[in-house]
């Protein structure tokens, strides 16, 4: 009787006792409070050689992300009535062979982008956040068979930023490396 009374308590102790408490979920930005506006103008590309669209891909992937993640931040592409502006600059874009095929032809492709990232404070010009060496690697296969080639180099740039997106989001958004000397 008195164990069927403390197994009957004790989801209503664990409760009251705020054990609960380490389950909240993320509910504000890590941002200061007057951040509400983010300006993310289109990232620069310093990286060698041409690659079709990879900033524009970066810049569309945070904006995105922001919206999704940020908590009711608004984000617009020109510094003009913002708040706060994120700056990327892809610093490196390299692909190198990994797996080759029976001939020797490399088959499978490593994808390497290195990306600079700050959050700046428009009003006192404040850097609230910065990561100069974001890196992301991925793969893709390029097929031995010419009639069904298809160039796996677009898709695995757009994994690329939207992972890149998903963690420079989440950085800033819980707060993870956010400086606020007015806190």
């Amino acid at each position: 009787m008195n164990l069927l009374r403390i197994l009957g308590l004790a989801p209503l102790i664990f409760a009251v006792s705020g054990f609960t408490e380490c389950y909240k979920p993320v509910t504000n930005s890590g941002l200061p409070k007057n951040i509400k506006v983010v300006a993310v103008p289109a990232f620069q590309f310093e990286a060698k050689g041409l690659r079709y669209r990879v900033e524009s891909r970066f810049t569309e992937a945070v904006s995105r992300e922001i919206i999704k993640r940020g908590n009711g931040l608004k984000v617009q592409s020109s510094r003009a009535g913002a708040d706060a502006v994120l700056e990327g600059t892809i610093r490196d874009f390299s692909f190198t062979g990994v797996l080759l095929d029976s001939s020797g032809r490399a088959r499978v492709y490593e994808v390497t982008i290195v990306v600079a990232v700050t959050i700046r404070e428009l009003k006192e010009g404040r850097i609230l956040y910065d990561n100069q060496n974001f890196t992301f690697r991925d793969s893709y296969e390029f097929t031995s068979d010419p009639r069904s080639f298809f160039n796996e180099e677009d898709p695995a740039v757009e994994r690329m930023a939207r992972a890149f997106a998903e963690s420079a989001v989440s950085a800033f958004v819980n707060g993870m490396g956010v400086r606020d000397d007015k806190k």
